[in-house]
């Protein structure tokens, strides 16, 4: 009697077990086992393009010029300077060194600035940083200017207007990407005389992409993508949206990258390109880039405005910055807190203070 029941329940049974196998099997040919798809996908992303890789500065060693500090072991950067990293919820990876011939004498730095700062903003970064970079660091202005402390230094005079305003700041931007296109370099980077650029830093940020990439890299304003009107024909405008690095912290373009500016960007079509949205230089480059050449904004945590908390960076984060800044906030001083010889009244921008951590050797360092 049990044999029979068995013999009913059988077929049955074998059928299930099929099925339940064929199911299987078509689950496992749609969806690799995870660890297949793991490695699969450590392999795509380390073939994306130089512009998907997210730099973070508290993960990269930095072989800072002179610096006494073992950079390697410092902490990584904060949450609250991470978050603004990674708005397309792009994964932040560990950059490799993609151009290890890359040198401090293939980057074009640009410094914005404007005659009424010469003896105060100006003359801070030539005390500072830029006396490590003088040959290649070139200073856009709008008055000329006979001070001794400016002999020496690549001063270009512009016909710019010296107002803050889009028109003056985009011609300035204009004459940056103009003279940087005429040199040799290799990359073009921008920043205000309000910031301090640590050129060990800025050397391993652009030698974690590759030599030919086309790459637009800095750090946002804003946590979302700005929108502007561009103007049309006829009066028309059509609403585009897209990201842009802020100015105030700096950014820097590939050379490739920029040769496709050149429709948008080169002689006077740079500034009639900021008057289609209305918008300055540094919104400008981030439109030029993205909306008419489709390259996506490298953002990185490395560059800082003076519109950011600088307090939150910690004494063994600041050597890993690229950029830092300073400037009125709230009105309150905003910078890098950083103990020195040199008090806060001394030293309120702390940019004596910073060079002498990454340059003790410099001549007038306590």
């Amino acid at each position: 009697m049990f044999f029979k029941k068995v013999l009913r329940v059988l077929p049955g049974a074998t059928l299930t077990f099929f099925i339940i196998l064929l199911v299987d099997l078509q689950l496992r040919a749609r969806h690799p086992q995870k660890s297949n798809k793991a490695s699969l996908f450590r392999g795509l992303f380390v073939r994306r393009p130089a512009q998907e890789l997210l730099i973070s500065a508290g993960e990269r060693e930095q072989k800072s010029l002179d610096s006494p500090l073992d950079l390697a072991e410092a902490p990584q950067t904060g949450s609250a300077l991470r978050q603004v990293n990674q708005p397309y919820g792009r994964k932040e990876i560990q950059p490799r060194l993609l151009d290890a011939h890359l040198q401090l004498s293939d980057i074009f730095i640009a410094v914005k600035t404007t005659g009424r700062f010469h003896s105060t903003r100006l003359s801070l970064l030539l005390e500072t940083w830029i006396s490590r970079t003088k040959e290649h660091t070139f200073i856009f202005t709008d008055t000329a200017d006979e001070d001794e402390a400016l002999k020496g230094y690549n001063i270009i005079v512009t016909s710019c207007s010296p107002e803050h305003s889009h028109q003056g700041l985009s011609c300035k931007m204009s004459a940056e990407y103009d003279y940087f296109m005429a040199s040799d370099k290799k990359w073009l980077c921008h920043v205000d005389d309000d910031n301090y650029v640590n050129p060990g830093a800025l050397l391993s940020l652009l030698s974690a992409f590759p030599p030919d990439g086309d790459v637009y890299v800095g750090k946002p304003s804003l946590d979302h993508p700005i929108r502007a009107h561009e103007l049309l024909e006829d009066n028309r405008t059509r609403e585009v949206e897209f990201w842009f690095a802020t100015g105030g912290a700096g950014f820097c373009l590939s050379r490739r990258l920029a040769e496709k500016m050149a429709p948008w960007a080169s002689g006077s079509r740079f500034e009639r390109t900021s008057a289609v949205i209305r918008l300055p230089d540094d919104c400008t480059v981030g439109f030029i880039v993205e909306k008419r050449l489709g390259v996506p904004l490298v953002q990185s945590a490395a560059f800082h405005s003076h519109l950011e908390n600088l307090l939150q960076l910690t004494p063994r984060q600041i050597p890993l910055q690229v950029t830092l800044s300073y400037g009125l906030f709230e009105n309150k001083m905003n910078s890098v807190e950083l103990k020195g010889t040199f008090s806060k009244e001394e030293d309120p921008s702390r940019f004596k203070t910073v060079h002498c951590l990454l340059y003790p050797m410099t001549s007038w360092c306590p």
